[in-house]
């Protein structure tokens, strides 16, 4: 008898860790999401990428992006951690300048998983000010790392905000080149991707320096580049994707 709870001991507990590691890479799926809307691309036959950008806004990331995208005509989404924008709000006004748009990323970017209701409407809310006091009411919402499950999602819902992830996330780690990091995205690209770019942060050098390379390559291939709310203009449905 002993040995047979050992056993049914052991196997809940192997069911239990299956459990939650399932529930880990559910909570990051980018496409997947358990209750509410979301949105990680749009279907859509028009050769018309949205470009998004995390974290930030720092001044350094702000001053190598923004050029960069006035060169190249292009438009973008700016995900902004209300931390960073509480410090640099000029940084934020600057992209709302230059005819951007902003999105909310949390105030303090923890991870959004097993957290109260009252913490994830404090970290909406509070960035949500920040945002109007620059000039957004963006109603734009990206988790940080893509993660969410339930709480999350249903207090983004009752906060009346639209959470956006991707289909195409920049992979540095895997393409510390320049060229080849810009090549990895431009083909992993399809009519009515949203691109996720991070380039904010000291470390986050291949991203600014391979901007161009993306922008241009994207262009060669007959893209539009627009910010995620003009590209859900697109969509064939109201459905998300």
């Amino acid at each position: 008898m002993g040995r047979k709870l050992v056993v049914w001991g052991g196997l809940g507990i192997v069911a239990v860790l299956a459990l939650l590691v399932g529930l880990n890479s559910l909570s990051k799926a980018p496409c997947l999401q358990l209750v509410g809307d979301l949105t990680c691309r749009v279907e859509t036959d028009d050769k018309i990428v949205a470009l998004t950008f995390d974290d930030g806004p720092t001044p350094r990331g702000v001053a190598a992006v923004l050029p960069i995208l006035d060169r190249y005509d292009a438009r973008a989404t700016f995900f902004l951690i209300g931390e960073d924008l509480k410090r640099h709000p000029q940084a934020a006004r600057q992209i709302l300048a230059a005819g951007h748009e902003l999105g909310n990323h949390t105030y303090s970017h923890q991870r959004n998983v097993g957290r109260s209701r009252a913490f994830y409407r404090e970290e909406l809310g509070k960035t949500r000010q920040l945002l109007r006091a620059v000039g957004s009411d963006s109603d734009l919402f990206r988790p940080p790392y893509g993660r969410k499950l339930v709480g999350l999602p249903l207090e983004v819902e009752r906060a009346g905000l639209k959470t956006i992830t991707w289909d195409v996330a920049d992979r540095a780690e895997e393409f510390p080149e320049p060229a080849d990091y810009a090549r990895d995205i431009v083909e992993r690209a399809r009519p009515g991707s949203i691109i996720l770019i991070h380039p904010m942060y000291r470390g986050n050098a291949t991203a600014r320096e391979a901007l161009p390379m993306n922008l241009a390559q994207l262009r060669d291939r007959g893209y539009d580049i627009v910010t995620v709310s003009e590209l859900l203009n697109h969509q064939s449905s109201a459905s998300p994707q």
